[in-house]
């Protein structure tokens, strides 16, 4: 009998054994997940970082570890006429663009998420077609454009490149939001009398408004951040901080490159943050 008892104690605890253990294997199995998630994103982001300290490196040259920890090159770069001279030719065409851009890719949201025509599927592939197609590709596209037509260089050029580029995540995020729109709001607004665009602009706009605001910030990081379309359209009199980088990389390889990179990495997250809370505001 004792014998029999034991037996089935055995049979029992080896048949519920597995069960027992399933929750330790999610457990480790998310934890090598996580862990094998964080190895490959401190990979893709320990270059980026490493900018920082070869900014403050006391040497001459770009070298790792730096000598020594100095502020000087931070102060070269806000001295130096050429690097503060693209600085604001970027800042000014990402301003640009992102208003353009904004304005244009909120149309073609509409006309993507509201119409009934049947090329919508077309003009949404044409809108998102410069996110798809290799810069390389639309820079040399467009010098072959704008060199006849000496708009290489120039503001108005520059704008319409970069809002080429910076259209896609206006289209994304602004048709995201359209989405998830109730369109009975619409339907509500003209039978109270007003027209579509008045409903558009009265009911509609102040809810997406948030979506349009973090469109825009995305719209002007594309362009700021651009080098390889700009290089292409740059010449000596309009130049941009992407192509001024190259030119020092190729020409004059000091730490003053770095920290003007360490800005633009500040600059960036600052941007990013700011259209995160803007993101999160709409999904509340």
């Amino acid at each position: 009998m004792v014998s029999d008892n034991l037996s089935l104690a055995s049979h029992d605890l080896l048949t519920k054994q597995p069960h027992a253990l399933a929750p330790v294997r999610v457990v480790m199995g998310t934890m090598l997940s996580a862990s094998i998630i964080t190895a490959i994103l401190v990979f893709l982001v320990l270059p980026t970082l490493l900018v920082v300290p070869l900014s403050l490196n006391d040497g001459s040259y770009l070298e790792f570890p730096p000598r020594g920890l100095t502020l000087k090159w931070y102060q070269a770069y806000f001295a130096d006429v050429d690097w503060m001279s693209a600085t604001r030719f970027s800042l000014k065409i990402a301003f640009l663009t992102a208003i353009l851009s904004t304005l244009i890719g909120t149309m073609a949201s509409l006309a993507i998420s509201k119409s009934t025509l049947p090329g919508r599927g077309s003009l949404q592939a044409l809108a998102l077609g410069p996110m798809i197609v290799p810069h390389v590709v639309v820079g040399v596209a467009l010098y072959l454009v704008f060199s006849p037509l000496r708009m290489t260089g120039t503001t108005y050029g520059f704008v319409l490149a970069h809002t080429v580029l910076a259209v896609p995540y206006v289209v994304i995020v602004v048709g995201a939001a359209l989405q998830k729109l109730d369109n009975t709001l619409e339907l509500a607004a003209r039978s109270c009398g007003a027209n579509r665009v008045q409903a558009f602009f009265l009911v509609e706009l102040p809810i997406i408004a948030p979506s349009v605001a973090a469109a825009a910030v995305f719209s002007f990081l594309a362009s700021f951040d651009d080098a390889t379309v700009s290089f292409f359209i740059s010449d000596i009199a309009g130049k941009s901080i992407g192509r001024k980088m190259f030119e020092d990389i190729d020409f004059n390889l000091t730490p003053i490159i770095a920290a003007a990179s360490t800005v633009l990495i500040a600059f960036s997250l600052v941007l990013m943050a700011c259209a995160q809370r803007l993101t999160a505001k709409r999904s509340k």
